[in-house]
């Protein structure tokens, strides 16, 4: 992945509010960020692949960012 496309990711992780982030599932949480990645600029399917895989091992940095905020 690049690190163009980790600055954005990261970027809408930090921008969401952490109320929306925690009520979502990990399938929810997932969607809802690439989806939102999508807004931002599209993603061929080795991006999205990619994206989803790494999300997918951030789950719980993701939460415990949101419960921090």
């Amino acid at each position: 992945m690049s690190p163009f496309l980790l600055r954005q990711l990261w970027s809408v992780i930090d921008a969401a509010h952490s109320n929306h982030l925690l009520s979502l599932d990990d399938q929810s949480l997932a969607s809802w960020v690439v989806e939102q990645l999508c807004h931002q600029s599209p993603l061929d399917n080795a991006e999205l692949t990619q994206v989803n895989r790494y999300i997918q091992s951030k789950i719980s940095l993701i939460r415990d960012m949101a419960q921090s905020k």
